[in-house]
This record gives C-alpha cells, sequence and structure tokens, in this order.
C-alpha cells in the first residue's frame, strides 16, 4: 500500500509539470515527500534498495500524469480554465501545514528562531516565482518535431532545462519551456506518442518513442544534478531552506492563476457564483492534498540517520 500512495502521488506532480505555472516541486512538497525524493536521488548509488523503494512508484506514477492525463488536463484548462487552476492552488495550499512543521523542525535542530534572514530570503523567492507569473511570456516557439539527431539533442537539453526548474518548488518547468520555446514541441511529441500507443500505430510509435526517450534522459539528468545542489542545502542550512520554500509556495497560486488567465472566467453574469464554486473545489482539494501527504508512503524507507533533519 505504501508503494501505491507514493505511485498516487506521482500521477499528481507528472499532471502538476504539464501545467504552465505549476510545479512538479511544488507538489512534492505539498505531499510532503520533497526532502526525501531529493535525498533519493542523491544517494541513489549508495543507498540503492531504499532510493529505488521510493523512485520507482514515483516516476511510474509520474509517467502514468504525464502520459494519461496530458490531454485531458488540456481540455480541462480550455473548458474550465477557473476550477482547473483553483484545484491546483487547492492542491499546492495543502500542503502548507506540513511544510511548516518541517520548517518548525529544521529551527529546533538548528537550536534556531526565525531571524531576519529567513524573512529576507522568504520574500525574495516570494517576488521570484510570483513576478514569473506575472510576466509575458511569448506563446509561439517550435510547435512540433520530426525524428533526427537535432531534435532529439534539442529535447534532450530541454528536458534538462524543465527538469532542473520542476525539481525547484514554485517554478515551472512548463513555464520555462515557454519561455524557450518548446512547450508545444513536448506536448505534441507526449501526445503522438500516446495516440501512437492507442491505436498500435507503429509507424509513428516508434519515431515518438525515440524523441520522448532524448527528453525523457534529459530530465533524469537534470533532476539528479539541481538535485544534489538542493540536498546540500538541506544538509547544511535547512533552516534558510525551508524558508525560502515557503516562499516559493505561498507564491505559485499567484504563478497559477495569472499564466492559466483563470480570473477571465469570471466576467459576464453569474461571475460570484462561479467564484465560490471554484474556492469550494480549492477547499476539497486542499483537504485531498493535507490527507495524502498525511499518508504513509515508500519514504520510509530511508533509513532514519540518513534523513534530512526536519524528518528524524
Amino acid at each position: 500500500m505504501h508503494y501505491i500512495w507514493m505511485a498516487i502521488k506521482g500521477i499528481f506532480i507528472g499532471i502538476s509539470n504539464i501545467i504552465p505555472g505549476v510545479s512538479g516541486g511544488t507538489m512534492a512538497v505539498s505531499f510532503g515527500i520533497y526532502d526525501d525524493v531529493i535525498h533519493a536521488f542523491t544517494h541513489i548509488r549508495k543507498e540503492r534498495k531504499a532510493s529505488f523503494k521510493i523512485l520507482v512508484p514515483l516516476i511510474i506514477g509520474a509517467l502514468i500524469g504525464v502520459a494519461g492525463f496530458s490531454m485531458v488536463i488540456e481540455w480541462l484548462l480550455a473548458s474550465y480554465t477557473l476550477y482547473t487552476a483553483f484545484a491546483f492552488v487547492g492542491l499546492i495550499l495543502g500542503g502548507l501545514p506540513i511544510l511548516r512543521t518541517s520548517f518548525r523542525k529544521s529551527l529546533e535542530v538548528e537550536g534556531k528562531a526565525v531571524g531576519a534572514t529567513h524573512i529576507i530570503l522568504f520574500i525574495l523567492f516570494f517576488i521570484l516565482v510570483a513576478w514569473m507569473g506575472v510576466a509575458e511570456v511569448a506563446g509561439g516557439g517550435v510547435q512540433s518535431v520530426s525524428l533526427g539527431v537535432g531534435p532529439m539533442a534539442a529535447l534532450f537539453f530541454v528536458g534538462i532545462i524543465s527538469a532542473a526548474a520542476m525539481v525547484i518548488p514554485g517554478v515551472s518547468g512548463s513555464l520555462l519551456m515557454l519561455i524557450i520555446g518548446y512547450y508545444y514541441a513536448v506536448i505534441y511529441t507526449i501526445n503522438g506518442f500516446t495516440e501512437a500507443l492507442g491505436t498500435f500505430n507503429m509507424e509513428n510509435l516508434i519515431p515518438f518513442t525515440i524523441l520522448l526517450l532524448a527528453y525523457a534522459f534529459g530530465m533524469v539528468v537534470g533532476i539528479i544534478l539541481i538535485s544534489k545542489v538542493i540536498d546540500y542545502f538541506f544538509k547544511t542550512q535547512p533552516g534558510f531552506t525551508y524558508a525560502s520554500i515557503l516562499g516559493l509556495v505561498m507564491a505559485s497560486p499567484v504563478a497559477v492563476v495569472s499564466n492559466t488567465n483563470a480570473l477571465a472566467d469570471l466576467d459576464g453574469s453569474g461571475g460570484l457564483m462561479r467564484f465560490l464554486l471554484a474556492v469550494l473545489i480549492a477547499a476539497g482539494c486542499y483537504a485531498l492534498t493535507y490527507a495524502i501527504g498525511k499518508t504513509e508512503d515508500s519514504t520510509k524507507a530511508i533509513p532514519e540517520e540518513s534523513k534530512p533533519v526536519s524528518d528524524r
């Protein structure tokens, strides 16, 4: 059952990575598994068995989330933008109680109280994500790719960049792909693979699989590289790290609502009722994240003495 819960969390993380403005790292924080996942990536050689117990169900769930729900999320964002955006706002904010507890524990371990540096870091990272949320981003760029060395290399490097962003809470890999002009190319590749797999069209399945593998390999490299940096800060400056993450997560709703242009749905008659329904959906998703975050999952496999200080 522990592995099933981890896979379910992975599905939500995968889905969140599809939406511009939503960060997979933020969802991992909301589910209370962020620091353990970072630890698993960076200690995969020393603690192979424990790391695999965490990463295998998580990655399987994330792949299901990306491949299985990309079309559904596109449809929901197009048809029910306000409700979909507020659902993710609720999912993100539902992890704040767990994150606040981790922050408090890290301060207790360090023997510190909240100081000026913690507040400054919180404000700086809040402003960073909020700015990214309201910044004008061009929606153009590469719309599709075909099999070849050039497109494969491009998808590999896009995978590195977007995965590095996805790991950082509050920073949207999808938004970053929009900025560099490869968001729609990646979505095209994922949807092409899913359609070919669903119809067993081998002529299309093989090239889309190769392109998707290039992107996935780049993501793995990017995650490992940035995870090592974040793991270092968890080990050496846990209080400052959690203060920064709190700022990133608290600003994420701004990025979600802004990048989806969700508030435009409030125009016209019935706007107040639609807003109240959206708030109700957000509240339900808040409760869902909080409940899922409390479930026992495969992060328990990490040796106690090796866990981040906030989890001991």
